[in-house]
């Protein structure tokens, strides 16, 4: 599918085991080899503060628990993201209205076409 993704660290933030696996599949197709996780909110923010991101895909629920706080940290850091959720009309902060959203399942297309426009030009 090309190497949109060569050289870039990717944090993908997702609770649910086989949508993760899914999500570093179509990552590694692009050609990302840098791809870390992270299922809490907890987790996610100890490692946008310790590891540097070119970009990061978060899910808006995690197991109850809304990624704002996680959204908040990496713009505040400079990183590009979208989100992504199962959800049909998803409650998100007014700060954030204007991120792309990926509905669930994620197709290899949107993902690409998100993933180009979050990429610096």
């Amino acid at each position: 599918m090309g190497r949109l993704l060569s050289g870039q660290r990717v944090l993908v933030v997702e609770d649910e085991f086989l949508v993760l696996m899914h999500m570093e599949d179509m990552l590694a197709d692009l050609g990302c080899d840098a791809v870390t996780s992270a299922a809490t909110v907890t987790d996610a923010l100890a490692l946008i503060d310790t590891e540097p991101f070119d970009l990061a895909m978060l899910d808006m629920n995690l197991d109850g628990d809304k990624s704002d706080a996680i959204a908040d940290a990496l713009a505040e850091h400079g990183v590009p993201f979208a989100f992504a959720t199962g959800y049909s009309s998803p409650d998100m902060s007014d700060c954030h209205r204007n991120r792309p959203v990926l509905n669930k399942p994620i197709g290899n297309g949107k993902l690409v076409e998100t993933l180009t426009f979050l990429l610096p030009h």
